[in-house]
């Protein structure tokens, strides 16, 4: 009789990891798209940190995005379950706070390179700030791996999001088994190729350095002279990526949120396909690009409120001080 039981315990258990696993995959392939963004991003922000420390810098960042998961995975089946009219209103606020980074991202960008050129006046002012740059290494860091984390929260909470809705009809241990193994395969396989790619300057440098003669040395020497001179170009072009995946997947989150909007990117794609020879190409990227220049709009508004917000407050502070 136990036997018996015990046998049926591990077909049911086996029909769960079966119905788990066909599920995951259908999850995964929802949420490629997102893991592309998650990616680009993530690689962009733990860029320009000191060589011997991108790897610690990384591990950081996948732990605080472990972290985020151990949060949002609980957190979504409660939302799920008890109020699940408040999905959407969070993922738009996430959206918006994305798009806000972005923006915030491009102006500290445009802040720095006038800060630049203002000191290159002056080779004085260029050293001591190059020696307030190096005292600060630490903080940079902190700062970067922060913002890596808020940003992974907000992408892994989308692609929570969408896993959930692929089982949001499932028994409620097959929905938590899902979004476990989402996060975790998301996780492991979006900062082990952010590991890889912040370390291929790394590869190309110990390629290059083999040693001993003949056609197999050659090739990679080559290669790793390749590495070496693609690294600088390949992090610039994630660092341009990841900043246009913010807007697209903010704005994304946003116009979905905004039915209105929505339907009108629909009718416009439907619109644009219709034109001869590069219609469908154009089509294809037309949602993107909409979706973008929303985010965009959104994250400019975002920063001009908060801006203001900020300055209205350090206003009443000083005036309530003075009136001290």
């Amino acid at each position: 009789m136990a036997g018996a039981s015990l046998l049926t315990l591990l077909d049911d258990i086996a029909t769960i990891l079966d119905d788990v696993a066909a599920m995951s995959k259908v999850a995964a392939r929802k949420t490629a798209g997102v893991l592309g963004d998650d990616l680009a991003l993530n690689a962009q922000q733990v860029s320009g940190v000191a060589s011997e420390r991108e790897l610690p810098v990384v591990w950081a960042v996948a732990k605080g995005s472990l972290v985020n998961k151990l949060i949002l995975v609980p957190a979504a089946l409660l939302i799920s379950a008890f109020i699940p009219w408040a999905v959407t209103p969070l993922l738009m606020f996430g959206g918006l706070f994305l798009c806000y980074e972005g923006v915030e991202k491009l102006h500290h960008s445009y802040q720095q390179k006038q800060a630049k050129k203002d000191s290159a006046a002056s080779s004085k002012v260029a050293n001591h700030a190059l020696e307030a740059d190096l005292q600060n290494l630490a903080q940079f860091e902190k700062q970067k791996v922060k913002g890596a984390i808020r940003t992974d929260f907000v992408l892994s909470a989308e692609i929570i999001a969408i896993s959930l809705g692929v089982v949001a009809l499932q028994p409620l241990m097959n929905q938590f088994l899902t979004l476990s193994v989402i996060a975790v395969v998301m996780t492991v396989g979006v900062y082990g190729l952010v590991a890889g790619i912040v370390k291929i300057d790394d590869v190309g440098l110990y390629l290059n350095q083999k040693q001993g003669s003949g056609s197999k040395v050659a090739v990679y020497h080559a290669i790793g002279r390749f590495l070496i001179a693609a690294a600088p170009y390949l992090m610039k072009a994630l660092t341009i990526i990841g900043t246009i995946a913010m807007f697209m997947v903010g704005g994304g989150i946003l116009t979905h949120g905004f039915h209105s909007v929505s339907m009108w990117i629909t009718q416009t794609t439907s619109t644009v396909s219709e034109f001869a020879l590069v219609g469908h190409v154009i089509a294809w990227f037309t949602p993107s690009i909409l979706n973008a220049l929303f985010g965009l709009v959104a994250g400019v508004l975002a920063l001009a409120v908060i801006s203001l917000g900020q300055h209205g407050f350090a206003k009443f502070k000083k005036t309530n001080d003075h009136s001290d």
